[in-house]
């Protein structure tokens, strides 16, 4: 909220203070910006050089705090709980879930403009939120809407690139594959390459960004009907926002499928720079690659079974557990039908998470938009009982420090009942959404000129060796 406040002092944007109540209890002051400017591109350029010194007083007054204690647990342990990064557009508290500049999901469903009267945000609203810190108003993101309609034009050779790997790839390896030729086509390598000077790599890092963001949504629904489609492409259409655009070219029109879209691009965004594929662009970036390289790069992180590819993961073993038992399971039959995965050796996937305490409010609101929207799906029906059932016996094992939902565990069943039932994409609609925050932060980590990444490795030699020397 700091971050938010700082910017108040701005003489070219005007600002009202809005008296919001959150769903959570609690009262929150937002700052909501009035349609006097509306390029995104200039707010920043104003914004960055007040963050910058903020950055440079940081580092020159408080360089040398303690911000934690390292243990050989977190060495060995994947650096988890480890305090390391900068990461300015969103911050994820062990209890209360992700904040996106200091907004919660339920805050930012009241107050980001929506398509539709009392509908889910637009992401092009969060994505102003995350660059700027500041709540857009309805003309500011309608705005933003069409700059980045303008920008969506993807060239033909990435489709070929995408057409040269065999249809039965999976849709991740095609999407990261007309990622990277988007590459062809970056700013920042160019201006680069011509010697631009370093408190201007934001700029052209801008460009790639808005870009990306705007194309990524195209190439993903190429994949999607090359692949299950038979390649028969739908053409944008340019009166629809970015979430509702993205549902159509994927060939669903259903005005709640537009808006579950909203919502999911929305909340699967950002979630602060620690998880794999936030870090990994964060990593790439750091050497100055672009963002399409950073992006790319990141997608192959979020390709894996142990982060974003578990969203497929529930929605298989759910139909699993139908095959079996039928839809019409009783608790008593899904509870032997739990520990019957569990005694197996696997994880009852969609539960549990690295640094979550309580249920992911990500599950909530879309467990929200179930019971507005589809309260009689079976499959649905199904992950309530799961919600009451499985807490209860992972807490009965005694190892599992958070026995709660994440995001993944709703996610699938809502797209199958609108259609897209295929699993082996959910993962590459996570991709889409987390453009926005990847790229958000890339732009913030030129501004501030972050230096290449660099942690200090050892062996279990020097670790023994330590260990009997502090002994």
């Amino acid at each position: 909220m700091v971050f938010m406040r700082s910017f108040s002092v701005l003489s070219k944007i005007r600002s009202r203070l809005a008296h919001q109540s959150t769903g959570l209890g609690s009262v929150r002051w937002l700052q909501i910006q009035s349609a006097s400017d509306l390029d995104l591109r200039e707010q920043l350029k104003e914004l960055i050089p007040e963050q910058q010194d903020r950055l440079k007083k940081l580092k020159s007054e408080h360089g040398k705090v303690e911000l934690g204690k390292i243990s050989l647990d977190m060495v060995i342990g994947g650096m988890r709980g480890m305090t390391g990064l900068l990461w300015e557009t969103s911050l994820l508290d062990p209890e209360e879930g992700i904040r996106f500049r200091g907004l919660s999901i339920p805050e930012c469903q009241k107050v980001l403009p929506a398509a539709v009267p009392g509908g889910e945000p637009l992401p092009e609203g969060l994505l102003w939120l995350l660059l700027t810190g500041k709540v857009p108003n309805k003309d500011q993101v309608h705005s933003l809407s069409k700059e980045l309609q303008s920008r969506a034009s993807v060239p033909d050779y990435v489709y070929k690139s995408i057409d040269a790997l065999p249809v039965t790839s999976h849709p991740m390896t095609q999407f990261a594959s007309g990622v990277m030729a988007l590459q062809v086509q970056s700013e920042f390598q160019k201006a680069y390459e011509k010697g631009i000077p370093k408190a201007r790599y934001w700029e052209p890092t801008y460009e790639d960004s808005l870009n990306l963001i705007a194309r990524v949504p195209v190439v993903a629904a190429y994949v999607y009907r090359r692949v299950y489609k038979g390649g028969q492409i739908i053409r944008a259409d340019e009166s629809l926002d970015y979430g509702g655009n993205f549902s159509h070219m994927l060939g669903f029109d259903d005005p709640r499928m537009l808006e579950l879209m909203r919502l999911y691009v929305t909340i699967h965004s950002d979630h602060e720079g620690g998880n794999v594929s936030a870090h990994t662009a964060h990593l790439v970036g750091s050497a100055l690659s672009d963002p399409y390289l950073s992006f790319a790069a990141a997608l192959n992180g979020l390709a894996g079974p142990l982060h974003g590819l578990a969203n497929q993961e529930v929605l298989l073993w759910i139909k699993s557990v139908v095959e079996e038992c039928g839809q019409n399971i009783t608790t008593e039959q899904l509870k032997e039908y739990i520990w019957k995965t569990l005694n197996s050796g696997k994880v009852v996937p969609g539960y549990g998470h690295g640094v979550l305490r309580k249920t992911d409010p990500r599950y909530v609101c879309q467990r929200e938009f179930a019971l507005k929207y589809l309260p009689d799906d079976p499959l649905f029906q199904i992950v309530s009982k799961l919600y009451e059932v499985v807490p209860p016996i992972l807490t009965q094992l005694g190892k599992v420090k958070n026995p709660w939902p994440n995001v993944d565990a709703h996610s699938g069943v809502l797209l199958n009942y609108f259609g897209l039932s295929e699993a082996r994409y959910f993962t590459v609609l996570f991709g889409v959404s987390r453009s926005i925050g990847i790229c958000s932060q890339l732009i913030w980590d030129r501004a501030f000129g972050l230096p290449i990444e660099r942690p200090k490795s050892v062996t279990m030699d020097w670790v023994e060796s330590f260990c009997k020397r502090d002994a």
